[in-house]
């Protein structure tokens, strides 16, 4: 069964934001990168090293079902407009679950990522749904240690 989680962007001040949100909820990050971080390539290259600095992915657990997520806007995706700057993040069992709920969800709406396997070790995808909710996709063919 696919668990679903909130995920957050931020025009910049997510490390911010998801140090208050741990002195609330307490806890640990499990997770937290930077766009520095990532491999480039002649499709991606490298990010200024202002953007470099900015959190490509946060994780902080809340509770045993939920885990709160985050990142930061970059020249690439754009700035962010704040009361749509989430999206319901799902991370399926199977790379079968995960493409038969993003093909449900993404019918009539705009893809933005196909379903596609990624550096980090995940088969993912994002999209705009017809209603204009935005959905992330996510199978963890690595499983996570």
């Amino acid at each position: 069964m696919a668990t679903v989680n909130v995920y957050l962007t931020f025009n910049g001040n997510t490390e911010e934001a998801f140090n208050f949100y741990k002195s609330v909820f307490g806890g640990e990050f499990t997770y937290i990168g930077r766009f520095k971080d990532m491999p480039t390539d002649e499709n991606c290259p490298p990010p200024s090293e202002e953007e470099g600095n900015r959190i490509m992915h946060v994780n902080l657990p809340i509770s045993k079902e939920t885990i709160l997520m985050g990142s930061d806007s970059t020249s690439f995706s754009g700035d962010v407009t704040f009361g749509t700057n989430f999206s319901v993040s799902i991370n399926a069992d199977s790379k079968e679950e995960a493409d038969k709920l993003f093909n449900g969800l993404s019918a009539g709406g705009n893809i933005i990522m196909p379903m596609e396997k990624t550096f980090w070790g995940a088969y993912f995808g994002v999209f705009t749904d017809k209603f204009g909710i935005n959905w992330m996709v996510n199978f963890d063919e690595v499983p996570a240690n």
